[in-house]
Order: C-alpha cells, then sequence, then structure tokens
C-alpha cells in the first residue's frame, strides 16, 4: 500500500519504519525543518509541507494514497488532515491520532476520521487490563464508535473452564475474535475450550458489553 503519514516526530517516523519494514510505499509530511530529517526513515518518502495545505497535499500526490495516518502532536492539526484526506483526495482509509482524550469526540466519520487512536485511552486500558478479573476493559473504538475492541479475562475459579467455546450464549452484536492465553494467540473454534486465566477479546457494540459480563458468569 501506499500510506502518506502527516507528522514525521518520533511518533510519525515510528510507524514510518514499521511500515517500511512491511515493504509499504511511505511518505512522511512534516512542516517543521527541526522534524524533518531523511536520513532517520531512509526508505521513506519525504516531503516538506504544511500537511493542511490542500495544494501542498495534491503536489505530495496525496490523491494516490491508499492509507493516511495524521499523527502530529496537535488534534486540530490531524482532524485537518483527516478532513482533506476523505474529502477532497477520498482516501480509503484514514487514521487519526489523539493526543487529548477531551477531544476524542471529535474524531469521528464526519471529520473525514475511520480510526482513531488515543494513545493515552490505550495506556489507561492496558493498566486496567493488566489488574482487573471479570469486568470488560475497551481497548479500542472502531468504525467511529460503531463497534469497540473489549477484553475480559477469567478468574482462575471461572465456572466456564473445560467448556468450549461453542456453549458461549453471547449476543447477537458480539463476536469473541480472539483468546490470549499465556503466550499464545488462539483464533477461537467452536471446540476450542476455555481456562482460566484466558483473556478473551470480543469486537461488540457498546450496548451490549454488559451481556458479555453477564454471559461469562460476571
Amino acid at each position: 500500500m501506499r500510506v502518506a503519514i502527516a507528522g514525521a516526530g518520533a511518533v510519525g517516523r515510528s510507524i514510518a519504519q514499521e511500515l517500511v519494514q512491511d515493504g509499504h510505499q511511505v511518505m512522511l509530511i512534516e512542516r517543521d525543518r527541526a522534524h524533518f530529517d531523511p536520513n532517520s526513515v531512509e526508505q521513506a518518502e519525504w516531503v516538506q509541507a504544511d500537511a493542511c495545505e490542500l495544494s501542498s497535499l495534491e503536489d505530495a500526490g496525496m490523491q494516490l494514497c491508499d492509507v493516511v495516518i495524521a499523527a502530529t502532536g496537535d488534534d486540530k492539526v490531524n482532524l485537518v488532515v483527516s478532513l482533506l484526506a476523505k474529502t477532497e483526495f477520498a482516501v480509503r482509509r484514514v487514521i487519526a491520532r489523539v493526543n487529548d482524550p477531551t477531544n476524542e469526540w471529535l474524531f469521528t466519520e464526519s471529520w473525514g476520521v475511520d480510526v482513531a487512536v488515543s494513545t493515552p485511552r490505550l495506556l489507561a486500558a492496558m493498566v486496567e487490563e493488566s489488574v482487573t478479573i471479570g469486568d470488560v476493559v475497551r481497548l479500542l473504538t472502531l468504525r467511529q464508535g460503531q463497534a469497540n475492541l473489549v477484553e475480559i479475562t477469567l478468574d482462575e475459579s471461572t465456572p466456564f473452564a473445560g467448556r468450549a467455546v461453542s456453549e458461549l450464549t453471547l449476543p447477537r452484536d458480539a463476536a469473541l475474535v480472539t483468546i490470549l492465553r499465556g503466550g499464545r494467540v488462539i483464533v477461537p473454534q467452536p471446540d476450542d475450550t476455555l481456562e482460566g486465566g484466558d483473556e478473551l477479546l470480543f469486537v461488540t457494540t457498546a450496548a451490549v458489553e454488559q451481556e458479555i459480563k453477564s454471559a461469562l458468569g460476571y
């Protein structure tokens, strides 16, 4: 894929490094000369420009990109970049970094955002996930809030130990997508059994999160 990243600070460069290693074509757009360092990610294309200016994005070839990542440290800039990418260049997938969790409500389809990533929220979720048994921990919001990735950890004495995944009675708008067990990542099949200590990851709507909890006996 061809991916444009607005913002070549530490976050933008790290994302670029990962993507070029996976074989993607990456373009880094950075306005600040202090952050413009092509030697830091030599395989990427570097453009020194203001990502909030339509003409600059046209010159950079934004219209040729499959994915745009708004990764600056300024939420206002990330929103503008997202909106331009979606409305002016019809970019298929737009991912935006949320720096201030209080601004997360703005990062929706109305601003062209397909996926909003809030680092503070993710870190808080990881803390909750590490100490919470039997509670629903929201890890990620998908599709402008239409669905969430949530996690529930089974306690060691769970009555579901030894029972098959097919025996779980889940609400309609919930799907068990992964079981984390020790160092293993298990894509659950109907005959797979659950164990105490399993971390269960579901894709679900917010409306039925508590129903998932009830289905697991919490």
